[in-house]
């Protein structure tokens, strides 16, 4: 043995675990969309989600990465601990498929040419091919990311085989079976090695597949490897549990200590019933036979799918003895916590779930800005000092929403590869601002409330008439302005510019109308300040849904980010025949509301204005 083998095995080592990286960061890149899917779906049936945690796992190739993202929905209110805990269990054997893969070591393909195929040394060279040409073609959608799956799966068997080499000339100097020949005299120094190179290399799959590099020596026996499997098993959960605790609620905790007492459970069965089994003469046959890569790719697999199966009846002790050991939070009362929570940096690697919290946060918000307008809306005709501190208190949690989710778009931003994402993430990032105004325009029209009540003015029967009428188009904006972002409806979108156009035209009707009568002493002066903010604060309410609007288009049509201007020139300059046809839809019916209510005017006064559309009203 020499500096150079010792050199060669870190290497291969290094490019082994760069190559799991990059393909289970590259697959959770890409696959997040159905994973988010899947979570949402778990039921209380712990068969279900076993499954669930297995294929996950089996997808993303981590079961680190399948238990913290699990951790984030308990914590985020999403699943609870009960729905997690097949999950859980489902990941450890879900773990088990990198180590059948790896096996492929073991295809003989001696006289049989289409097998050379299946083994490494043909399938690395033939992934690392495939993903240059996919990355530098891009010839699919999302072709860089699937290229970056096969550069990972070539790298990493392209590792693997670099490791093998390294232990195969590493077996002749001795070093191998000196290294391994007194694990199998002891078997707890065996279990603690298992689980200290785990809890170091943070993965089981990493660890395992080291393992099954150095069975290419023909120096490794069942007795020396069988309690070090199982020592893996405690390493990477530990790994697991203290990333799931960090800034955790006690149910997301839970989780991490969950997973943590089903290995040390599975360890007592394993080491149990092979003992057992031994004792019987059952494994003389393979006790001190040399084993392969096949074979230790097998015993992990059996160790960890019969275990489960054993342990399903320990489901619900594990997690009564979980909330005996970690106690409940002691957590403030707060209206929005449970969305707060969501917004979960683990859930950075999966995107789509990341952005399911932003999308759900921001609606709440929208809705909670929307019921303050109409809240505000009341106070103009009789004013409640109690409403209006209820808008103030929930103007305050709307802004702290709008700080928590700008701060974790921002964030979040690096780790998203697909276009996809950025295109939702930049929609949900411009609209944060516009809901927030929302807010701000509901407390600015309540101040005008209570100017009116505390100056003791008031409008006029027909100007409140005229008022109820455009509150009612912005009620519709506000309508399909919800519609278009809670659904990504193109269809809603397109309605929302129409209303503002038309909001724009009666505002400069009602300007119009309200001076005509607080010069025939109809309308007191004293509340034209407040009329003439009410219409500035019912114009930009109008234009915030305009942009709402804009930005779920721009989404769904990513060609129009850069010629906005162009879109609104190719809506008003006439040539659009749907918009066209709802702006007169929209002209004639409210406008015939404003004619009702401004008729219930003397009808002798004279000069009285009547509702023609006026161009410098128009947005």
């Amino acid at each position: 043995m020499n500096v150079f083998d010792v050199i060669s095995l870190l290497g291969g080592l290094a490019m082994f675990l760069y190559g799991m990286r990059l393909m289970g960061d590259s697959l959770k890149e890409n696959s997040s969309g159905a994973l988010k899917r899947a979570m949402e779906k778990v039921t209380n049936s712990h068969f279900k989600a076993f499954i669930l945690g297995m294929l996950v796992t089996a997808l993303i190739q981590s079961s680190t990465a399948t238990i913290v993202i699990t951790a984030g929905l308990v914590g985020a209110g999403i699943l609870t601990l009960h729905q997690s805990l097949g999950i859980i269990v489902g990941a450890n054997v879900g773990t088990t498929v990198t180590g059948q893969i790896i096996r492929l070591l073991d295809i003989d393909s001696t006289g049989v040419t289409w097998l050379r195929f299946f083994q490494p040394s043909t399938l690395a060279p033939i992934a690392l091919i495939i993903g240059m040409v996919l990355i530098m073609g891009n010839f699919v959608k999302n072709s860089k990311s699937v290229g970056s799956i096969a550069i990972g799966f070539g790298v990493l068997f392209s590792g693997l085989l670099n490791m093998t080499g390294a232990v195969d000339s590493l077996s002749k100097s001795g070093f191998v079976e000196g290294l391994f020949a007194g694990l199998g005299e002891n078997p707890f120094l065996a279990y603690i090695t298992g689980a200290g190179v785990a809890f170091m290399l943070q993965s089981s799959s990493a660890t395992v597949g080291i393992l099954q590099a150095f069975s290419a020596s023909g120096l490794l026996q069942f007795k020396s490897i069988y309690t070090l499997i199982v020592g893996i098993y405690l390493g990477d959960c530990v790994t697991t549990a203290i990333v799931c605790s960090i800034g955790a609620k006690a149910d997301a905790r839970r989780v991490g200590l969950v997973n943590i007492l089903f290995n040390l459970s599975e360890t007592v069965l394993v080491l149990v019933v092979v003992t057992i089994v031994h004792r019987l003469g059952l494994l003389d046959s393979l006790w001190d036979r040399p084993v392969n890569s096949g074979i230790i790719a097998n015993t992990n697999t059996i160790f960890n799918l019969g275990c489960s199966l054993c342990l399903f009846p320990m489901f619900n002790v594990y997690e009564k003895l979980s909330r005996r050991i970690i106690k409940d939070d002691a957590e403030p009362d707060e209206k929005y916590k449970a969305l707060l929570d969501a917004l979960n940096p683990r859930f950075f690697d999966t995107p789509a779930l990341a952005l399911r919290s932003c999308y759900q946060l921001l609606l709440t918000m929208f809705r909670a800005a929307r019921n303050n307008i109409d809240k505000s809306f009341q106070l103009l005709d009789k004013y409640d000092e109690s409403m209006h501190r209820e808008i103030l208190e929930e103007e305050e949690n709307i802004d702290r929403l709008t700080d928590r989710v700008s701060r974790y778009t921002v964030e979040l931003l690096p780790h998203l590869q697909l276009e996809q994402h950025v295109a939702i993430l930049n929609q949900y990032y411009k609209v944060t601002t516009e809901f927030e105004r929302l807010g701000d325009h509901a407390v600015n029209i309540a101040e005008i409330g209570a100017n009116l009540a505390n100056t003791g003015t008031a409008f006029s029967k027909t100007a409140i008439d005229e008022i109820g009428v455009i509150v009612e188009i912005i009620a519709q904006i506000l309508d399909e302005t919800e519609k278009t972002f809670q659904n990504r409806d193109l269809t809603s979108a397109h309605k929302i510019e129409p209303l503002v156009q038309i909001v724009g035209e009666l505002i400069t009707v009602l300007k119009r109308n309200h001076l005509r009568r607080m010069s025939l002493g109809i309308c007191s002066m004293y509340a034209d300040i407040s009329f003439t903010n009410l219409m500035v604060e019912l114009r930009r309410i109008a234009a915030v849904c305009s942009n709402v609007g804009v930005a779920t288009v721009v989404r769904i049509n990513p060609e129009l980010a850069d010629h906005e201007h162009l879109y609104f020139e190719s809506l008003h300059d006439g040539s659009d025949a749907e918009f066209n046809a709802a702006y007169e839809d929209a002209h004639a019916k409210y406008f015939s509301r404003l004619a009702v209510a401004d008729n219930m005017m003397p009808a002798e006064i004279p000069g009285q204005i009547r509702f023609e559309s006026d161009p410098e009203g128009e947005f």
